[in-house]
């Protein structure tokens, strides 16, 4: 696995005006070098954080079958209304992760939605309720204590995450995958490093962010 890697931060699917202001998503090119690396067409992979879905579209692109869930409904309606496999779209709370009719999953890449120790918002309830820090790494654990009997033995987890500044800095790389070490195995970090004429955007006031690598051992 190298441990660092070099993409350009240029994203090529339009999407909506309504949803522009709160563009967040990664690189399409992020998720086609872990599917190459990490799964073969025909896998299922699974994002709990769908967003505005480029784990789930790329997926598609490359014979992979996406799963995902979407608490926001803008975001929801977006992504079904582009996904050719649009009944394993779930607009839902991943926090119910276990609820839902989901198959064995071969492999899942997701970025959850990110939140500042100085936030009161819940970001896993799309900003909607207050909330804590601590109480969202312990959520954000639950989640994917929920996900490890849904994966095949030995499958792949990759979270993408960032440490934020604001007022100093948030280290929510270091948090998150503290925390997700405690329900997966952590096999180590991938930075990644963002070029081309959006650069730095996107990565809350870095030029790279994190790619933390988990897999589902006994």
């Amino acid at each position: 696995m190298k441990t660092f890697i070099t993409l350009d931060n240029v994203k090529r699917r339009n999407i909506p005006e309504n949803l522009q202001s709160d563009d967040n998503r990664y690189s399409e090119s992020l998720v086609e070098h872990f599917l190459a690396l990490y799964t073969k067409p025909g896998n299922i992979v699974l994002d709990m954080f769908v967003g505005l879905g480029t784990t789930l579209f790329v997926a598609e692109e490359m014979g992979r079958i996406p799963y995902g869930i979407e608490y926001d409904e803008a975001r929801y309606k977006y992504v079904r209304s582009h996904l050719v496999n649009k009944e394993n779209l779930t607009h839902g709370d991943s926090r119910k992760l276990s609820t839902f009719n989901l198959p064995e999953i071969d492999f899942s890449m997701t970025s959850p939605p990110y939140m500042m120790k100085e936030h009161a918002e819940n970001p896993l309830t799309a900003y909607t309720q207050p909330g804590t820090y601590h109480r969202y790494l312990d959520e954000l654990q639950a989640v994917f204590t929920q996900l490890k009997p849904m994966l095949k033995l030995d499958a792949y987890v990759v979270v993408e995450v960032s440490n934020l500044r604001g007022n100093g800095v948030t280290t929510l790389a270091w948090d998150v995958g503290r925390a997700l070490s405690r329900v997966l195995r952590f096999e180590g970090e991938v930075v990644v490093g963002w070029r081309g004429e959006d650069e730095g955007e996107g990565t809350y006031g870095h030029d790279h962010s994190y790619c933390l690598v988990f897999t589902n051992s006994k």
